[in-house]
């Protein structure tokens, strides 16, 4: 189903092809698709592999040629060598009637590399304990993607002009506030 003069593909951090269905970054290439970047050759070379843009974004493709993206590359969580999409993380947090906005990241761990951590705030007039919604959570999926942190917000996590959450700020500025 790809455009004409279009391919994608998926592949490990180490650039190799995998398998049909698996989970790896998505590269592009074709003539709709930036062969580089104006004045700026560091990026272009940390970004385009022969011709392959690096899209950031984590999915599969499955055996009829559809893409099935699942969440950006730099979201991802590296925890004890386990991957943990925020995006998967976050969609299970919602389905808890309680929650208004959540925001999953990565937060440094001695041991794991890095722990799941996750912003809440919940619904006008809602109370939820961290218990329940770790409950929650796990009664959805697996124990290691489960947050081990929840920060529970009053205000409204900042967004870009897009919408989308600022997660490096909340991120930062919550684990700037942990060290306090």
């Amino acid at each position: 189903p790809y455009m004409p003069n279009f391919e994608a593909k998926c592949v490990d951090d180490e650039g190799n092809d995998v398998p049909e269905g698996e989970l790896g970054e998505l590269w592009v290439r074709g003539s709709s698709v930036i062969k580089g970047y104006i004045n700026r050759p560091e990026a272009t070379t940390a970004s385009i592999t022969d011709g392959w843009l690096h899209t950031g974004d984590v999915g599969r493709i499955d055996e009829h040629g559809f893409i099935y993206l699942v969440d950006r590359k730099k979201d991802m969580v590296l925890r004890g060598g386990e991957n943990v999409y925020c995006a998967e993380v976050e969609s299970v947090i919602y389905r808890h009637p309680a929650i208004a906005e959540c925001c999953v990241f990565g937060v440094p761990d001695e041991r794991l590399g890095e722990e799941v951590g996750a912003a809440i705030v919940l619904k006008p007039g809602e109370t939820l304990s961290e218990q329940e919604l770790l409950d929650h959570c796990l009664a959805i999926m697996a124990k290691h993607k489960a947050p081990r942190f929840f920060w529970f917000m009053e205000e409204l996590l900042p967004r870009n002009a897009s919408g989308k959450f600022l997660k490096r700020q909340i991120r930062e500025q919550i684990l700037e506030g942990a060290d306090a």
